[in-house]
C-alpha cells in the first residue's frame, strides 16, 4: 500500500514536471491512467479509465489567464481509487473531477503566492548577472509544484478513497457550486482573451463560418476541422499564386521601363 502510494506520487511528480522541463503532454489522463494501471497491476483498466477521463478533461488546457482543474491529481487519483474499489469508469469520473477542482485551490495558492516570489528573486539574480540563480529559481518553481502534487496524490491514496469522499462531502454546497461555475467560466474567459488578440477582419469570417456549420448544419467538430484544413490549403495556395503573379507583373513592368529608358 505504501509502496503503491509512493509510486503514484512519483507518477504525479513526473507528469507535472512540464512546468520545469516544458510541455510534453505527460500530464494528460490518458498517459497518467496507463502508468496508474501499471502501478496497481491493472493496465487494461487504467488505459480505459484514463481514456474516459481524457474525454472529460479534453478542454482542460491553460489558455490566457485561465487555469483549469488539475488533470494530474484528478487523473491519477480518479483511476487509482476506481481500480482499488473494483468500480467502473463512472467512479473514476465521480472522484476525478471533484479532486481536480479541489486541487486547483492549492495550485492557485502556489501559482499566486510562491511563484511570483521566485520570479522576483529571479529578477534580482538577472540584474546581478547570475544566470545560475535564474536557472535555479526556474527549476525550483517548476519542481516545487510537482512535489506538492506528488505529495497530494501520495497522501490522498494512503488515506483512502472513503476519506477523500467524506472530505468532498463536507465542502458546503455553495462552494462546490461556485467552483463548478468558475471551472466553466474561467476557460471561456481565457479563450475570449486569446480571441481578442488574434481575431481580426481577415480571420473573423472563418470563425463565423465554423460556427454556422456547427449550429445550422450540425456538422461535427471533426468535419469542421477537415473543412478548415482544406480551406486553409486553398487560401494559402491562392495567396501564393497571387504573390507570384504580382512579382511577375512587377518584373515585366521593370523590364518595360528599362526598355523605354
Amino acid at each position: 500500500m505504501i509502496l503503491q502510494a509512493i509510486l503514484l506520487g512519483l507518477v504525479a511528480f513526473i507528469a507535472q514536471s512540464e512546468y520545469a522541463l516544458g510541455t510534453s503532454l505527460l500530464s494528460r489522463p490518458i498517459v497518467t491512467g496507463l502508468f496508474t494501471g501499471i502501478v496497481l497491476g491493472d493496465i487494461k483498466t487504467g488505459i480505459i479509465m484514463g481514456a474516459t477521463l481524457e474525454l472529460a478533461f479534453i478542454g482542460s488546457f491553460s489558455v490566457g489567464a485561465s487555469i483549469p482543474p488539475d488533470v494530474v491529481t484528478g487523473g491519477v487519483l480518479g483511476v487509482a481509487f476506481a481500480i482499488t474499489a473494483n468500480a467502473g469508469t463512472e467512479t473514476a469520473l465521480l472522484l476525478g473531477l471533484p479532486i481536480a477542482t479541489l486541487t486547483l485551490i492549492l495550485k492557485n495558492i502556489y501559482l499566486g503566492l510562491l511563484i511570483p516570489a521566485m520570479n522576483h528573486k529571479a529578477d534580482d539574480y538577472a540584474e546581478e548577472g547570475n544566470y545560475k540563480g535564474v536557472e535555479r529559481m526556474h527549476l525550483l518553481a517548476g519542481f516545487g509544484l510537482s512535489l506538492m502534487l506528488g505529495l497530494v496524490v501520495m497522501i490522498s491514496f494512503m488515506v483512502g478513497s472513503s476519506a477523500v469522499s467524506d472530505l468532498l462531502d463536507k465542502i458546503p454546497d455553495f462552494i462546490q457550486n461556485g467552483l463548478t461555475v468558475a471551472t466553466g467560466l474561467i476557460p471561456a474567459l481565457g479563450f475570449a482573451m486569446l480571441a481578442r488578440l488574434i481575431i481580426n477582419k481577415q480571420v473573423a469570417p472563418y470563425f463565423f463560418l465554423g460556427f454556422a456549420l456547427a449550429s445550422y448544419l450540425e456538422i461535427p467538430v471533426t468535419g469542421i476541422a477537415i473543412f478548415g484544413a482544406i480551406v486553409a490549403v486553398v487560401v494559402v495556395n491562392l495567396t501564393h499564386i497571387q504573390k507570384r503573379n504580382n512579382a511577375n507583373t512587377n518584373t515585366e513592368e521593370s523590364v518595360d521601363d528599362d526598355e523605354d529608358f
